[in-house]
């Protein structure tokens, strides 16, 4: 049975793949069985899978071990989810939390009505696209590139030390990140306006307050922190293709730009086509740390930097508009949902064997 990667943070591809699991279960699937006889002749006999009932039983302490992940995804993924009513209604404070949902006015989708007609909507989502295109194309050809390179070192403790040293920051928190970038672009103090600008007379650049700077800033330090990671899920894939195919190649004479065309891309391509897909599902999703804390929350970058993320969080924390933000939040799920699914039906197209679910 081909295996299937779910990502936990989403609760989507979750009940997809908890859906189609069930759909194994239950479809009834003829399994050819080879035997040999006694007289060395091969017979093929049919065997029935009994249903979801039977594997449950058959398979009772595996499903034992999956419980309590169940029920953590339940309890922190899908109860919370209750709370999208809000986004229909006008949320005013009538005693406690639930009292509040309750007994607050009903107005349907004139929060997502008055959301749209802001000029928000379309410069968060925009800014939300573009950034998560960017990210899953660079973070395919960057790690891909990395790993190649890597797996082709001769000395494997130079290669270990590299992978090390690429793979720290991925454990650095965005608070730390921010720091750093402040330390390089800070207008007065920082390292490339003190050090590299000022030696080459030129005007301190106000970093904060320019907006055309910060797309590639961004985009720099999302792959600084996460490329490191991908490396290492792409490399253990290189690591796994049978070296007789690089052996057989290098016999026909094939260099080593053609073995990496003509075999290790094309070996990765089911595991590229996963992590694309993964990627997608997050696509209406950005880093709250990247977006919020590298630029600071200044206001001036706003019109570059703000994220559907971001735009909640403000929404809740300096207008205290709950059904708004509500209403932000579950456009991002459902339009983020309809995605994964799109992207996965043109997979499934394409190459059955290569789609999620």
């Amino acid at each position: 049975m081909r295996s299937v990667r779910i990502n936990t943070d989403k609760p989507c591809l979750i009940l997809t793949f908890l859906a189609s699991s069930i759909r194994v279960f239950r479809n009834k699937q003829i399994e050819g069985v080879i035997k040999m006889n006694r007289n060395g002749t091969t017979v093929i006999s049919a065997s029935t899978n009994k249903g979801f009932l039977y594997e449950f039983r058959k398979n009772l302490p595996l499903f034992i071990m999956l419980l309590p992940g169940v029920v953590l995804l339940i309890i922190n993924n899908y109860i919370p989810m209750a709370g999208i009513i809000i986004a229909f209604k006008r949320y005013r404070f009538h005693g406690s939390f639930f009292s509040s949902i309750i007994k607050s006015e009903w107005v349907s989708f004139q929060n997502f009505e008055f959301f749209f007609k802001t000029p928000y909507a379309y410069q968060i989502t925009r800014n939300t696209l573009l950034y998560n295109f960017a990210f899953i194309i660079l973070g395919i050809i960057i790690p891909v590139t990395f790993a190649i390179l890597l797996n082709e070192m001769t000395n494997k403790r130079t290669a270990k030390l590299y992978q090390s040293v690429m793979f720290l920051p991925y454990f650095l928190s965005w608070i730390i990140v921010s720091y750093l970038a402040y330390s390089l672009f800070s207008i007065e103090n920082g390292f490339i306006n003190k050090t590299i600008i000022a030696g080459l007379g030129m005007e301190p650049v106000k970093w904060y307050f320019e907006p055309k700077y910060w797309p590639f800033i961004l985009i720099f330090f999302q792959l600084w922190k996460y490329t490191g990671y991908n490396v290492v899920v792409y490399l253990a894939a290189i690591t796994g293709i049978d070296s007789e195919y690089y052996e057989a190649a290098e016999i026909d004479g094939a260099s080593k730009i053609q073995q990496v065309w003509y075999i290790t891309i094309p070996l990765l391509r089911s595991l590229m086509i996963i992590m694309t897909l993964l990627a997608v599902g997050r696509i209406f999703n950005a880093d709250f740390g990247l977006f919020y804390n590298v630029p600071r929350n200044s206001g001036q970058l706003y019109p570059v930097t703000d994220v559907i993320d971001t735009y909640v969080y403000r929404a809740l924390r300096n207008t205290n508009n709950i059904s708004m933000a509500t209403a932000a939040g579950t456009y991002q799920a459902v339009v983020g949902c309809i995605t994964v699914f799109t992207a996965n039906y043109i997979v499934r197209k394409i190459d059955k064997d290569k789609a999620l679910f």
